[in-house]
Formats: C-alpha cells, structure tokens, sequence
C-alpha cells in the first residue's frame, strides 16, 4: 500500500523531521509489540488491531462492548495471529483506579507497552453552540480528553519499559479549523493535539514519541452519524489508512514525534 502523508509540524523546528512520503510495512514490522488499542471493537479500532496482530504484534483490545471485543478477539486467534487480551472499559465511567489497575496488570502480564493507540471517541450530536448541554459537553470531554489523559499518565511507566515505545492519539480536521455545529467534538480534538504536543514536547528527550493521525473522511458509523446523506462507498475504508497507523507504530518512525498527521493526503 503507498500512499502520501501530509504532516503539520509543531515542534522540532528547527530540524524539520523527515516523514516517509511513501510506507510500506515489512511482514513481522510489529513482531513481539504489545499494542493497547481503544475503541477496538468497531471502526478505525477494530481494523486497526487486526492489521496490528497482523504484523505480529500482542494486542490488548480496550472497549465498552465486550461481545465486540470478543468477535475481534475470536477473529485474530482463527487467523492464527499472536492471541490477544480484552480490556472491556467504559470511557465515561472509568477512574483514575481503573486505570492504574490497568496498568499494574499490563506489567504483570507482559513487563511493558510498546504501543498505545487512542483511538475510542464520542460525537454527541451536532447542534448550534447556544443549544449545547452541559451533560452531551462532559461526556464528550470525559471520553475524548480526560480518559486519554488518565491512561496515558497512568501507562509512561509501563510505556518506559519499551526500547521504542509510541502513543497515538485520534484527531480531527475540525480539531484544527473549527466548524460550525460541531461544538463539543471539535473543542476535544483541539484539546487532543494540545495534549500530544505538551506530551510530545516534556518527553522529547526520551525515547517515547507521540503523535497525532487525522484519520480524514472514512466508512465508519460515526461518519455516517455525522453525514447520513453522505455515500459512504466513496470514503476511504479504514484498511486504507492502516499505512501510516503501522508507520507510527513500528520502530520505522523512531525520532518522529510532536506531529499531527493525516492519513488522507489533501
């Protein structure tokens, strides 16, 4: 698969990184990686732990819905792919306990993280700003800004045991330039690149990179939630996109990191 990659550069000015205008990963790219991935049930995150397990790596699948975990799960063993783990996790009611037990398991299971894929998000319903409600604005900022934030302070420890680990967080174009009616989402994608680039920024000198991917127009239901006259056949499917989620995720991208990336060139 060889597509482009557009990439905003926040930091390292002054050494502009050099991003790979063309990725195609190596079978085994991913072998003996250990993956958390959110909202790997449905959508960018189901595909994105299968192509994971694909290319060898141990995925912990992270949602609310276990059946759907389970058929994900179910659906890597048959493929004979490294055996996963399931994390059934509801983003709006976790604590900052939940994620810390979380991670106590994580190294007590597997002794590191090598990869965390921030991928679960909620839309809301779009509506005029003078309409939003103050329940649809906190549960939107619970799951798309606060849960990322708890797991991941709770996670660098386990995250610090990889030679090369790399967090990915799930942005927006309208995390970017604000849209009309799209309110309380948009607001939590600017809160998300903001987070990667602090992150990204205090851990520079580390070997952790983090990164943003602007996933652009895809068949997923929250796309068609947003867009129900929209023809989906002419989006882009997730398993178009795994290109660049398999580049940030392998050591190929070591030393890229404070960036927001799109995997739809423009």
């Amino acid at each position: 698969m060889l597509l482009g990659v557009s990439c905003r550069h926040f930091l390292h000015d002054e050494s502009v990184m050099q991003i790979p205008q063309h990725y195609s990963a190596v079978p085994g790219v991913l072998q003996d990686k250990v993956i958390l991935v959110t909202g790997a049930g449905d959508g960018i995150g189901r595909t994105a732990a299968m192509t994971f397990a694909q290319y060898g790596a141990t995925v912990i699948l992270l949602g609310k819905t276990t059946n759907k975990l389970t058929a994900v799960y179910d659906e890597i063993v048959a493929a004979g792919y490294p055996e996963p783990a399931i994390v059934p996790l509801d983003l709006k009611g976790a604590t900052k306990k939940h994620y810390q037990d979380m991670a106590a398991t994580i190294q007590a299971e597997f002794g590191r993280l090598d990869g965390l894929l921030h991928n679960a998000g909620l839309l809301g319903v779009l509506t005029p700003f003078e309409h939003i409600d103050l329940p649809t604005w906190q549960d939107i900022m619970q799951v798309n800004v606060t849960a990322p934030m708890l797991m991941t302070q709770a996670l660098l420890p386990v995250l610090k045991q990889s030679a090369h680990p790399s967090v990915v967080f799930t942005s927006s174009g309208v995390g970017r330039k604000g849209r009309a009616f799209w309110g309380p989402y948009a607001i939590s994608k600017f809160a998300t690149e903001g987070l990667m680039q602090i992150l990204a920024d205090e851990l520079d000198q580390t070997s952790l990179r983090v990164n943003c991917i602007n996933p652009g127009a895809t068949r997923t239901s929250m796309r068609a939630k947003a867009y129900p006259g929209e023809d989906a056949q002419k989006l882009k499917t997730p398993a178009d996109l795994m290109w660049l989620y398999l580049y940030l995720m392998s050591d190929d991208s070591i030393g890229v990191t404070g960036q927001s990336l799109d995997a739809q060139p423009k």
